[in-house]
């Protein structure tokens, strides 16, 4: 088993695979000291048996045929999960795959449950074994054995399989229009754009007081962007703890900083411990009117919560009886915000999910169907076809 090692080599077997209605593609990386993703080795698979195995690391190599491919088409891009992998395809080629098909997705609108992962969709539609021993390479080191490169090939060999297994239960069931908007989600290149200026929402959590937000909006964006420019994790820079700390705290000279128990001593003297102040002064000087404050989970202000509980019940029938996983569905926050307003805007209240689930959820809050149990099943029940009985 050979890695291609080769911009030639590359765009011969990039050429042959251009043939092919479809590729399986996988990607291995790196990125426990990175900020990016460091690509280390590239899978790709056709439905006629041909496999390569693509050496990013090689010196020299080019991989504008590999880029090339992926934008074309004429060839279905097949991932499972495909998340990461994107990010890294649109990092360093600066495309996206199309056309493109996540298997993960498609197993969730199948009935595979949530977030099926790779090996248990290889066991119950290949029915086969995957080897797991080396599951926790570090793929940036050469040589690669060979029992590494079988490994990594079977992420997409297997897969052809998978894909067109899915393919037959989409069309069979006509639902391949609903994977239409998550393809658009995981296709769309703001999906993977970092921008600094939204980093404090990841952490924002619970938080309510504008002066303490307004703090880690600033705090958070200096983070990521001294991230980004040394391209390394946002933990070698300050850790999430020692970000909420400053903004809960708001230090505004050198000793109140290295007073906070999760900054290390003598940090508060260093060139980042001054840029830290600077964006604290940076975000209390901001209008607190301004300041974007999250809102409370519904269910818990609004005296919601027993009928969010029932809304998950029903969810969770619903998805049963047709054989679809809850979370392509609706979130907790759909739900919630269904609880509070009938016309809430939220996907659950159009297109295929309002007729799978949405109108189901509308008639449960006006009364009009009842939940029972059945045989050890929930039941959804119409009141107005029970009552006429």
């Amino acid at each position: 088993m050979k890695l291609i090692t080769s911009t030639d080599g590359l765009a011969a077997t990039c050429a042959h695979f251009a043939t092919q209605p479809f590729v399986t593609v996988d990607t291995e990386f790196m990125r426990e000291t990175t900020y990016y993703p460091k690509l280390c080795l590239i899978q790709i698979a056709a439905p006629d048996g041909s496999t390569a195995l693509v050496d990013p690391l090689a010196p020299g190599i080019d991989l504008a045929p590999f880029f090339a491919l992926m934008g074309d088409e004429g060839v279905l891009k097949v991932f499972h999960s495909a998340r990461q992998d994107l990010e890294i395809i649109w990092l360093q080629g600066g495309l996206l795959p199309q056309p493109f098909f996540d298997t993960q997705v498609a197993a969730m609108v199948c009935g595979y449950g949530d977030s099926v992962s790779y090996e248990q969709l290889v066991n119950d539609v290949a029915k086969a074994k995957i080897d797991k021993s080396s599951r926790f390479t570090d793929w940036s080191r050469r040589p690669l054995s060979e029992a590494q490169l079988t490994y990594a090939l079977s992420d997409v060999t297997h897969l052809i399989k998978v894909y067109e297994e899915l393919a037959r239960q989409l069309l069979s069931t006509d639902r391949g229009a609903w994977l239409d908007e998550e393809m658009a989600v995981l296709t769309s290149p703001e999906t993977y754009r970092a921008d600094p200026e939204q980093a404090w929402r990841r952490l924002a959590g619970r938080m309510r007081k504008p002066r303490e937000i307004a703090v880690l909006m600033e705090v958070a964006a200096w983070r990521e962007r001294e991230a980004q420019s040394r391209n390394v994790p946002r933990g070698r820079i300050l850790k999430d703890e020692a970000v909420l700390d400053v903004a809960t705290a708001a230090p505004r000279s050198v000793e109140a900083l290295g007073r906070l128990r999760t900054i290390p001593t003598g940090f508060e003297r260093s060139r980042t411990g001054a840029e830290i102040l600077a964006a604290v002064e940076r975000g209390l000087a901001r209008d607190p009117a301004s300041i974007p404050v999250p809102e409370r989970g519904r269910a818990r202000s609004g005296g919601n919560g027993a009928l969010v509980e029932l809304l998950k019940v029903l969810l969770k029938a619903v998805c049963e009886q047709e054989r679809v996983a809850p979370k392509i569905i609706a979130t907790v926050d759909d739900l919630e915000a269904l609880a509070e307003d009938d016309e809430a805007d939220v996907p659950v209240l159009s297109g295929w999910r309002r007729g799978l689930f949405g109108e189901k959820a509308l008639a449960l809050k006006a009364g009009r169907v009842a939940l029972s149990a059945e045989g050890g099943r929930v039941v959804v029940r119409d009141l107005g076809e029970a009552a006429e009985g």
